[in-house]
């Protein structure tokens, strides 16, 4: 797997392309890679990188030092001396984000020229990765020769403790194929104490990194400074060998008359760093230099362009290039970037609140302009917040079409904790349409409309607003529409969308692809929802085939979920489960967590499973649907919930839940003709159940005739009721060219032999219940015949359809337990919808061998969780739960 980032000029600004981008959809920094460089003052320190070599026999080694111990500088020097690539990775402030941390990491170790397989992915969520992924990671190294050294410089910054287990589980399954440093201010949050108790790992701590006398010596030389022996050991008694407070102290003496006396009376401890640093170090530059350095302390990162923008400068690559070859404080990161030395910067950061008061929005202002005309959006918009400027923030994010981040999960949670901070008082189209998204993305309609609303309003007196605004709005309209079950609406705002898209600026369009795949999700739905079946299925089509990768798989996710639901509606169960099982494999391709996505499939497969009579999987689905807080402002997703739940409720017996379950708490501008449909059968078999006949064949007129599903379905109760010819008639009225599944042609065959059977045509229900048992065998559809009563029993007694009944409806020879249709015999065989890998197969004969987890592992040279990950996937194609029902499952299948 080769990724590499694009950098053009001076800017780091990175081109976008396949396999060049982090889990967020941004290029990857390059400077995160880069090697620091090394000063003209810098001093080798043999005794230390002789221990960093002898370090390579140990799996992990940690440099743990205060801030300007030297720990960077001092392992980028050893690196330069090796014969062997180096992966580099600084590491920042990561927020929590695991995937991004692992993608970043993969990246570091490519950019070295570490080739990894194709096996090995990328983490697609920035949020989280899955234990897959490490596996893959881990099983990739293993065996490499010489392995690769990883050096994590500032590791401190990584505040998550599961990136810690992470690493560690990595280290330990890459066995002798990975040297880890971790270069680090603090402990890192991992289980040190068994590294050094099994004698793997090397450790450099600040005791060791203090300078001795003759390297303060040494060090002083390089500054021009040569001081006696008795001299250079009270320095060191003072500055505890502390480095940069050495260095700073040879700084000071430079300007000092007498350098030696100065140093003799010069006390330095870490509590008068700020202000002899004030004191010394800053006033012994030129004022327009001290300028520059307060200015540039807002900035994480800086290039010679971005200062001169702050400084009101054209020499600023000049003055860098100095500061940074007369000492450490400014530090070289490569392709012209560079950034204040972390302690000198917090230092400056607090002087130029205090020298130049007010100065600091401004000068984030700047940086966020000139961020946003390099592309560089997050950094933009950390600015602009900075700045307290919403106008620009706000902006920056619909003028960059970057609205429909706020509802792919990658970047949402970035934008609403920046934007929370939005105050009342900014007012504009851009920070309503902020407002707008961030409350339909929490199903907040009242408010996110009335924000809508407003931008309506200032988009109608100016028409001339940018292009992106336009597209924006139209985009939100949509969402709306599908949140509020509006139709025209959402064919209005699509059709607003589409005029507009024509003057958008192309590149923006590629940039994001999620807005177009969401657009088309939210107005497949509300097709759906509306009972357009065809017009809704060419949109998620469409949708479902949009590219992008991890930009766009959750709409992408979303659509097939939809694509599934209708295939159901359809009474197609086989192909609705493949599309369900398709959708959620999208995930798991990007590492996705599972459970993962909208929850729709999860829906679905729960309502197939009841049709099957696997009541206990329909259960465990709908508990995996709760665990993805599925949003039920959704109309389409409330009542995918409602026809799951609704019919587990019957397939138990208990109508009342079951009528409870079918009307979901919705308001709507229009009401959908095949959920209100579910509401009335159902509605109508509870007050057939409690012996409300009449009123049950009540609650059945008025059904919408183009509905096979229902139609069917109240055919069936008619039947119950005793209402023959009423049954008859529904099933007549069912077009003909209508394409419904088996899953309705089953159930009208059913109907038709009842009602042949009511009539004594025993030979027509015989014929109607072999075509129906034909239709639902290779579907596995059960629950239709559990639902027909007793009338159907003595039929599937006869020879003829017995045979065809046998072992996945009706057991088959041998002992029967139990009563009814499908009591007994072994469960039936779903669909494969994968192959079994090479892998998993090798798994699944050890299952069978009642083999423990460990057992397997040990067996088959593999990690534990890697043994579990591939039991996660066996289970998921062969649709158990359960270790016993794998293997069960599998000698039906004869895959053993």
């Amino acid at each position: 797997m080769v990724v590499s980032a694009v950098v053009t000029g001076d800017t780091n600004a990175a081109v976008p392309a396949a396999g060049r981008v982090d889990p967020l959809g941004d290029p990857f920094l390059r400077t995160r890679f880069a090697v620091p460089s090394r000063p003209a003052t810098f001093l080798p320190r043999r005794r230390l990188t002789q221990h960093l070599a002898e370090g390579l026999r140990t799996p992990l080694t940690m440099v743990n030092g205060s801030a300007g111990a030297g720990k960077t500088l001092l392992v980028a020097d050893w690196t330069a001396s090796l014969d062997r690539p180096v992966a580099w990775l600084t590491v920042e402030a990561e927020k929590q984000r695991p995937g991004t941390f692992w993608a970043y990491f993969l990246q570091a170790l490519s950019a070295s020229g570490t080739e990894l397989s194709d096996r090995v992915h990328c983490p697609a969520d920035p949020n989280r990765v899955s234990r897959k992924v490490l596996s893959e990671i881990a099983e990739d190294l293993v065996g490499r020769d010489p392995a690769p050294i990883v050096v994590l410089d500032e590791f401190d910054r990584v505040s998550a403790s599961e990136v810690a287990e992470q690493l560690e589980f990595v280290l330990q399954h890459a066995g002798s194929g990975l040297r880890l440093i971790l270069v680090t201010r603090n402990e890192p949050m991992l289980s040190l104490h068994r590294y050094r108790a099994a004698g793997t790992l090397t450790e450099i701590r600040d005791a060791e990194l203090a300078l001795n006398p003759e390297e303060a010596a040494a060090l002083l030389e390089l500054h021009g400074l040569s001081l006696p022996a008795d001299a250079v050991r009270a320095l060191v008694e003072r500055t505890r060998g502390w480095a940069a407070g050495v260095r700073l102290c040879a700084l000071a003496a430079l300007e000092s008359p007498d350098p030696e006396r100065y140093l003799k009376e010069f006390e330095a401890d870490h509590s008068t760093v700020a202000d002899f640093l004030l004191a010394e170090v800053l006033r012994r530059q030129p004022p327009a230099t001290q300028d520059l350095l307060l200015r540039v302390s807002v900035l994480d990162r800086f290039c010679p362009d971005l200062v001169n923008r702050l400084t009101h400068r054209t020499d600023a690559a000049l003055i860098l290039a100095e500061l940074h070859r007369d000492n450490a404080f400014v530090e070289q990161l490569g392709q012209g970037w560079y950034r204040l030395h972390p302690l000198f910067g917090e230092i400056l950061q607090t002087h130029l609140r205090v020298r130049h008061p007010g100065l600091e929005p401004d000068l984030h202002r700047s940086a966020a302009q000139w961020m946003r005309r390099r592309g560089a959006l997050p950094e933009a918009l950390a600015h602009g917040a900075a700045a307290d400027d919403w106008g620009f923030t706000a902006a920056a994010v619909v003028d960059d079409l970057a609205i429909g981040q706020f509802f792919t999960d990658l970047r949402s949670d970035d934008l609403n904790e920046l934007f929370s901070r939005m105050g009342p008082e900014a007012t504009g189209p851009a920070t309503e349409l902020v407002r707008a998204a961030r409350d339909l993305a929490h199903s907040d309609l009242d408010r996110g409309v009335a924000h809508l609303q407003h931008v309506e309003s200032w988009l109608s007196a100016a028409p001339e607003d940018p292009a992106a605004a336009q597209l924006s709005w139209a985009f939100l309209e949509a969402v709306a529409a599908r949140l509020t079950g509006s139709p025209a609406r959402a064919e209005q705002a699509a059709e607003a969308a589409d005029g507009i898209r024509q003057e958008v600026p192309p590149h923006l369009l590629d940039k994001h692809p999620e807005l177009s795949a969401l657009l088309l999700t939210h107005l497949g739905s509300t097709r759906l929802w509306a009972g357009r079946y065809e017009d809704a299925r060419a949109a998620l089509s469409e949708a479902a085939d949009c590219p992008g990768g991890i930009l766009t798989v959750l709409p992408r996710e979303e659509s097939m979920g939809h694509l599934a639901l209708l295939d159901y509606l359809d009474g197609w169960p086989g192909r609705a489960e493949r599309q369900a099982l398709a959708a959620m494999t999208e995930t798991e391709r990007f590492s996705l967590p599972q459970p993962s996505g909208s929850g729709i499939e999860q829906l679905v497969l729960a309502a197939v499973a009841v049709d099957r009579h696997e009541l206990g999987r329909a259960q465990a689905l709908l508990d995996e649907a709760d665990e993805l807080d599925l949003d039920t402002q959704d109309p389409v997703k409330a009542a995918g919930r409602a026809i799951a739940t609704a019919r587990l409720h019957l397939a138990r017996g208990n109508a009342r839940a079951a009528m409870e379950s079918a009307t979901p708490a919705l308001t709507t501008t229009v009401a959908s003709p095949w959920a209100d449909s579910l509401e009335r059968v159902v509605t109508s078999a509870v007050h057939l159940a409690e012996g409300r006949s009449e009123t049950a064949a009540e609650v059945l007129r008025h059904l919408p005739d183009d509905q096979p599903t229902w139609a069917v379905e109240a055919a069936r109760i008619q039947l119950a009721a005793g209402r023959t010819g009423a049954a008859i008639d529904l099933l007549d009225s069912v077009p003909a060219e209508s394409r419904s599944g088996p899953a309705v042609t089953v159930r009208a065959a059913l109907v038709r032999a009842q009602a042949a059977q009511v009539a004594g045509d025993t030979e027509t229900a015989r014929r109607f219940v072999a075509q129906a048992l034909l239709l639902a065998r290779r579907e596995r559809l059960r629950r239709p015949f559990l639902d027909a009563g007793r009338w159907i029993r003595p039929l599937l007694a006869t020879a003829p359809l017995r045979s065809l009944a046998a072992e996945w409806l009706v057991p088959g020879p041998g002992p029967v337990t139990g009563n009814g249709p499908g009591a007994a015999g072994p469960r039936p065989a779903p669909i494969v919808v994968q192959e079994l890998s090479e892998r998993e197969r090798d798994v699944l004969q050890r299952l069978a061998q009642m083999m423990s987890t460990e057992e397997i592992a040990v067996d088959l040279y593999l990690s534990v969780n890697t043994v579990k990950t591939h039991l996660k996937s066996l289970y998921r194609k062969l649709a158990v739960n359960r270790r016993s029902e794998a293997v069960h499952r599998a000698r039906d299948m004869r895959l053993l």
